[in-house]
């Protein structure tokens, strides 16, 4: 299965410096976008095929309700980058704002969002998550944006999952696709740690839809995990020292897509 007409594609993420209004904005709009922009050509001329922005830096994220100051640069960063590669480009808004996601990739010309809290309830460390596919895919609907993929984190890290612990993941996979996710994400339980391949070989063999890997994939493991993952995200491992708020490390990321060929 071919995402973006690519065959396994890796997805680098952009985390854009922290913006307006949050704890540990530095004042500069400029700077906060010509960093991402840099970050994405640096990525194009590693030879990553596709990319995704991400306000991982706005701590602590609000629970899907962000504000209109977060959306508009968000938006202004996507439409840049989009100006300045050629390459699939999606992006994710913390904590679950999948609505604003959907309008800024409309508005960039951006291919895919990736959406936390499609399917059942869960408690996160913003508090508690219930299902938006409803009202996510009508929005998407009515705004015209029928051509971004809507890709949708299933028992997502940093959660609890208790209130769905009798609905496992195969289950839950099978209710995103239902739902329509355009494709289901599984991570392991924080950023950098690696899913499980007993999950994601579940979900691969029963639902129709892409799946892909959110999280820990390194050189070291990306052969076994493309065996079974129709794509794979991948952040931490492409910055120095493999820790997701360090500047990107090239050669970390030749090692892995030497991997790849």
């Amino acid at each position: 299965m071919n995402l973006f007409n690519l065959h396994k594609p890796i997805i680098g993420m952009i985390h854009v410096d922290a913006l307006p209004g949050t704890p540990k904005y530095n004042g500069s709009v400029k700077s906060i976008i010509e960093k991402a922009i840099s970050e994405a050509l640096l990525y194009q001329s590693l030879g990553v095929p596709a990319l995704m922005i991400e306000n991982m830096h706005d701590v602590p994220y609000l629970n899907r309700n962000v504000g209109s100051e977060i959306t508009t640069l968000m938006s202004i960063i996507l439409y840049e980058i989009k100006r300045s590669i050629d390459l699939p480009l999606g992006i994710q808004i913390l904590a679950g704002a999948n609505k604003e996601a959907i309008a800024s990739a409309y508005s960039a010309g951006a291919e895919f969002i990736r959406a936390e809290g499609f399917v059942f309830a869960h408690v996160a460390d913003e508090g508690i998550f219930s299902s938006d596919a409803g009202e996510l895919l009508r929005y998407r609907k009515e705004i015209g944006a029928e051509n971004i993929l809507v890709f949708t984190d299933i028992k997502k890290k940093h959660s609890s999952h208790s209130i769905t612990a009798d609905t496992d993941i195969l289950e839950t996979a099978k209710a995103a696709e239902f739902f329509l996710s355009d494709g289901v994400i599984i991570t392991g339980s924080s950023t950098g740690k690696e899913p499980s391949l007993v999950e994601i070989r579940s979900v691969k063999n029963n639902v129709g839809v892409p799946v892909l890997a959110g999280s820990g994939i390194t050189a070291e493991n990306i052969k076994v995990y493309l065996e079974y993952c129709d794509a794979l995200i991948i952040g931490s491992y492409f910055k120095e020292e493999g820790k997701w708020d360090n500047p990107i490390d090239p050669d970390r990321v030749k090692m892995l897509l030497s991997k790849v060929k």
